[in-house]
């Protein structure tokens, strides 16, 4: 694993035991004995989340489904699963949207399936939810795979729906 990618999923790892950690403190005090956000993710879900931040960084190439060259939205995800839990999933956002079982928003769980309507047809793009009303995703041309709030207006009005692929 290379310096960059290293400092990433350590990052990451911190992020996503502590996400959350002012408003949970706001609402009730964890227990030490508590497992953390992360240590409630299953397994799959943690190799799935952690795949897929050590791509945060990788330049977003349309029809890309390779890292060293460039991953579009569905390629991304196709990678991360492929490597993480050795799962193969159509190319395609709109192939992925007909994978697995629909969840609703409310249910949603990390390595979930998120689909957006960013090209004036449903399912025209997907990332993977990490919990928190956050996911991962590889946006556009001049961009980089990132992680995004979708609570943001822009994806609220977007949202088509989600997938679980992965049981847990």
């Amino acid at each position: 694993m290379s310096c960059h990618k290293f400092v990433i999923t350590v990052l990451a790892v911190f992020a996503l035991t502590s996400v959350g950690a002012a408003h949970a403190i706001e609402q009730q005090p964890r227990l030490l004995d508590e497992p953390s956000l992360f240590e409630r993710y299953t397994s799959s879900a943690q190799d799935l989340i952690l795949k897929g931040l050590e791509l945060v960084g990788i330049n977003y190439r349309r029809g890309g489904a390779d890292a060293d060259s460039g991953l579009d939205c569905s390629g991304f995800v196709q990678l991360v699963f492929k490597d993480a839990v050795g799962m193969l999933l159509p190319r395609t956002a709109k192939e992925q949207s007909e994978v697995g079982n629909v969840v609703d928003r409310k249910e949603l769980k990390a390595g979930d399936l998120v689909f957006f309507n960013t090209m004036r047809r449903a399912f025209s793009h997907v990332g993977i939810y990490l919990g928190d009303n956050r996911f991962m995703h590889a946006p556009r041309t001049g961009a980089e795979v990132r992680v995004e709030d979708m609570s943001q207006g822009y994806w609220v009005k977007r949202y088509n729906g989600a997938r679980r692929v992965v049981e847990r």
